[in-house]
């Protein structure tokens, strides 16, 4: 490593790599997907016992929620089904923070409700569902509706997600970073949100970003970034990313697809 500008590390082409001797994954946004996500993990597990490893890790990387049908029983599985020897950790997407959001403020984050939001309500047992141009008094209800058909795991959950992950030369966040800026310096806006700035710019960062987010038609990578976001709730497909070394494959789950895109977010 050679010392870069603001005193970051500069990584060389090339030369990224995982923890040593340590077997990673990488899931993709699930949007609800419990069925693709069921799949990917019997996948993961059936590959790290062949492998016989004693430390793997699997990163998920957020968007968890909305879109997808099953988003309630997308976290039930993460709270109850980790294999024991594989450790899980968890970051925070956009969308959860959305709901997060709705869940404080129902009535200035009603956005939220067509952007999945109401797959989400649906999956816990919302009704009447309320529209984004609803009453506040019937989005107030819904909320409330909400907060009492939630276990009190889930909102432990969203509340507890990691903001970034790094794993030897990786950086592991939902959405991207802000070149111009050190890890610790980075902003929750570009974390979760963050397209085009960071998508187009060309500057290598400290660590090879490994992030989901904008919805690709098969996985992406370069020297600087992966894209792990294949579009689940709508192609039916969704993607893992497998480190070992400086090694990087792909795993792919399938299944038919559930509904047209909406250009993801």
């Amino acid at each position: 490593m050679t010392s870069g500008p603001r005193g970051k590390a500069k990584r060389k082409k090339g030369l990224a790599s995982f923890a040593e001797a340590r077997l990673g994954f990488a899931i993709g946004d699930v949007h609800g997907r419990a069925d693709l996500l069921d799949q990917m993990l019997l996948r993961i597990a059936h590959d790290v016992a062949e492998a016989n490893s004693q430390n793997a890790i699997v990163i998920f990387m957020g968007d968890y929620v909305d879109r997808g049908p099953d988003s309630a029983e997308v976290i039930a599985h993460l709270l109850s089904q980790q294999p024991p020897g594989i450790e899980w950790r968890f970051l925070k997407g956009n969308h959860e923070q959305s709901m997060l959001n709705f869940l404080d403020g129902p009535t200035m984050n009603r956005g939220w409700l067509a952007h999945g939001g109401l797959e989400t309500l649906v999956s816990y047992g919302v009704s009447p569902l309320p529209s984004i141009g609803s009453s506040a008094e019937a989005i107030v209800q819904a909320r409330d509706q909400l907060k009492q058909n939630m276990p009190a795991s889930h909102l432990a959950f969203l509340q507890s997600l990691e903001r970034f992950v790094i794993v030897g030369d990786y950086l592991f966040v939902h959405a991207g970073v802000d070149t111009s800026l050190p890890i610790e310096r980075q902003r929750d806006d570009d974390l979760f949100w963050v397209r085009g700035k960071f998508l187009n710019d060309t500057r290598a960062f400290s660590h090879v970003v490994v992030h989901g987010h904008t919805p690709v038609t098969t996985p992406y990578r370069d020297h600087r970034r992966i894209c792990v976001d294949t579009g689940a709730y709508a192609t039916g497909r969704l993607c893992a990313a497998r480190f070992f070394g400086d090694s990087v494959t792909f795993l792919i789950e399938e299944r038919v697809k559930m509904a047209s895109p909406s250009g993801g977010d």
